[in-house]
């Protein structure tokens, strides 16, 4: 087969049959299920716990069960299994209680009281009390030489968004033949595997990541801790436990997207920017996570598409009794992009100019530094983009004309694909293999997992196109830690860019030996290309191999009794260097605006003395088939030499620009500032009313 031909999904038809076996639909001789004992304030110390007489059939797993560290190994390990004398969030972990009657641990478990001192806690980031976990900044020229006539400021807030993903979190964790071997709905094999290593001080770990019905990174750090404690607990019972959350637990107490603050603070001289000063904050809840990575890639692409003369960036994570925060698609560009480009909009109207030839004057060209002091290397096609942005809209007709009630709003982001700075090629290390069978067809083994994005479609179609082989001579078996290399997690828009190149380059060596009888195993490993320079103390240098780009509009529509907010079109055009399925793409895209859409609009969540108060499809609003607006998307095609087929990053970049743009559009009509989303009814109300 060749790169341009269409295929199926190659999962498609089991997923639509309902073959496809999920964490809750597999079975195992006597397994037993387990429930979580959670903290019922923000707060406290443990002064003790009450459980029932004990009762055959129930077991208790608690921190004295952990053999190894009571904690979870991810950038720090201060995040326990399972509390031990103090809790910091509201629903933190501090025991299991294992059965195989389900009727039975719920009736213990509701027996169960737990006594605490309860102490004062922060659930305010923006507080002076609130502590700092990490703390960045970056800076090119100088704001002391700097001349000046006029300076614009706002203040920028995003909220929580839920991942909403179609599966909630499970887990199975079973010990066989002294093996702890854990099978989950997860994103990334490896994280696991070396959490479980580091708690229970063994090697003898095993992680089978099951098919898994969405993600969108609330599977990527958070399954570990899920996966020690039914390790724990079923080395403890000596039978398979299930760990699976109803939807309750899961929007209450898994990590979320971080809430942020943005303080933006533009230098203007004879209308046009001279400096730009913009500082964000994060908030981690209790322990850091991966919120530290999340700040870094929020922080990289500040500048966005556009480069000043003088910039400061500083960047903070922040401390606080909220539940823990963490992965979520897009990784920390969702709110410092929405913050950068609504800030652009509003510029562009406050001096006065046009929207898109305002932007377009500060737009970045190959050869130009980064903001963080790196290389632009490759071809960058912005002006093209916008051009063919503002062909597909009308963009003339759209400026004069005057509809009442209906704006229009705009945005234009980048997105990095891969790990930032050195992380590809100093932490990650990724290893692929590709075998061939004694039959002639080829096996892919990578630990990148397949949750609904289609990277089983993907990486099977680079390999097939590289070989010249029918698809369905090329199988990807789910990712188990036994068989296959450490390739990385399923994160950061890395499994097309840099995983499948490494499976083209290696398919490539494989396509000269197919001939050759009996298996052939070929390995590839990740070579940093030689004009990424990273140092990551002084975060100086290329942040990413490569970036991938967007030029989006969105056109809304208000009611003007009810201030609803409707979102009629969304135009996107997108340079992801050459797709390596337009169907895929197209999917990405569709996918990413629609989530995108309800950060924008709809997803209002928020926590009271610390507790998520939306916890259900009640009261926690995401769009439905009547909220999609109608998606028109295009593309150029700008071949990356680093890509497989010369592929870039996609599926974060399709979300990223929304959320602005739809907000952009609001201000279009009212013209008033709204600098927080989701941009409710309320809100528009709230803004209407203002002086």
């Amino acid at each position: 087969m060749k790169i341009t031909d269409h295929v199926d999904r190659v999962d498609i038809k089991d997923k639509l049959c309902g073959k496809t076996k999920y964490i809750e639909d597999m079975t195992f001789d006597n397994l037993h299920f387990a429930r979580t004992l959670r903290s019922t304030v923000t707060k406290g110390k443990i002064l003790s716990i009450e459980y029932p007489p004990a009762e055959e059939g129930i077991t208790v797993v608690d921190h004295k069960d952990v053999k190894g560290h009571n904690e979870v190994a991810m950038i720090l390990k201060d995040m326990p299994v399972f509390a031990k004398d103090q809790v910091n969030y509201y629903g933190e972990p501090i025991a299991l209680i294992v059965g195989r009657d389900k009727d039975q641990i719920i009736s213990f478990f509701n027996r169960t009281k737990v006594t605490y001192e309860e102490l004062p806690f922060v659930d305010d980031f923006k507080s002076d009390q609130a502590e700092v976990f990490t703390d960045h900044t970056f800076s090119i020229g100088s704001f002391d030489e700097l001349e000046y006539d006029d300076i614009f400021e706002s203040v920028y807030n995003t909220g929580y968004q839920e991942q909403v993903y179609m599966e909630k979190q499970g887990v199975v964790g079973i010990v066989e033949d002294d093996i702890i071997t854990v099978y989950g709905s997860l994103q990334c094999p490896y994280y696991v595997l070396n959490a479980l290593k580091h708690a229970l001080e063994t090697e003898d770990v095993r992680v089978v990541q099951t098919p898994t019905g969405g993600a969108f990174g609330g599977k990527e750090e958070y399954p570990s801790l899920l996966a020690i404690q039914v390790a724990v607990a079923a080395s403890k019972v000596q039978a398979p436990v299930r760990l699976i959350f109803d939807r309750r637990e899961d929007m209450a107490f898994t990590t979320k997207r971080h809430p942020s603050e943005s303080k933006t603070k533009t230098y203007i001289k004879d209308k046009k920017i001279v400096g730009m000063d913009y500082a964000i904050k994060l908030d981690s809840g209790p322990y850091l996570g991966l919120s530290d990575v999340v700040l870094q890639r929020a922080i990289f692409t500040m500048m966005g598409c556009y480069m000043f003369d003088v910039i400061r960036v500083n960047g903070k994570t922040v401390k606080t009794n909220n539940v823990f925060t963490g992965a979520f698609r897009g990784f920390g560009a969702p709110q410092s992009m929405y913050a950068l480009e609504l800030h652009m909009s509003q510029l562009a109207d406050y001096l006065g100019l046009d929207q898109i030839d305002f932007r377009k004057t500060y737009f970045v060209k190959q050869g130009d530094m980064t903001s963080t002091g790196g290389v632009f290397n490759e071809t960058i096609c912005l002006d093209e983009i916008t051009d063919k942005l503002k062909d597909i809209i009308d963009y003339d007709k759209i400026k004069s004309a005057k509809e009442p009630y209906v704006g229009y709003g705009f945005s234009f982001i980048p997105h990095g694909g891969g790990f930032t700075g050195d992380g590809e090629a100093a932490h990650i290390k990724a290893i692929v293999h590709l075998k061939k069978e004694t039959n002639g067809d080829v096996t892919i083994l990578v630990s990148n997992v397949e949750m609904g994005q289609g990277a089983i479609t993907a990486l099977s179609k680079i390999v097939a196109a590289t070989l010249d082989y029918p698809i369905e001579r090329v199988h990807y078996h789910r990712p188990d830690t036994k068989y296959v290399p450490d390739s990385g997690p399923t994160v950061a828009s890395r499994t097309t860019m840099v995983v499948g190149n490494l499976l083209h380059l290696a398919a490539k060596k494989l396509k000269d030996r197919l001939d050759e009888p009996g298996e052939i195993l070929i390995e590839e490993r990740f070579k940093q290309p030689d004009y990424v320079k990273w140092d990551q103390d002084k975060l100086h240098g290329n942040a990413y191999m490569a970036y991938s780009w967007s030029a989006l509009m969105a056109r809304v529509e208000m009611d003007p009794i009810t201030y609803e907010v409707t979102c009629t079109d969304i135009y996107g055009v997108y340079d992801v260097g050459v797709p390596v399925d337009e169907r895929l793409l197209i999917g990405q895209i569709q996918g990413g605006v629609v989530q995108g859409l309800g950060y924008g609009l709809l997803e209002k969540m928020d926590t009271k003395d610390g507790l998520i108060q939306q916890h259900s499809f009640s009261n926690y609003v995401i769009p439905t088939t009547c909220d999609i607006p109608t998606i028109h998307c295009d593309w150029v095609i700008n071949k990356y030499v680093d890509g497989p087929f010369g592929a870039k990053a996609v599926g974060e970049l399709t979300l990223v620009g929304v959320a602005p743009a739809v907000a952009s559009a609001v201000e279009d009509i009212i013209h008033k500032h709204i600098n927080v989303i989701p941009v409710t009814p309320e809100r528009v109300m709230e803004a209407m009313n203002e002086d």
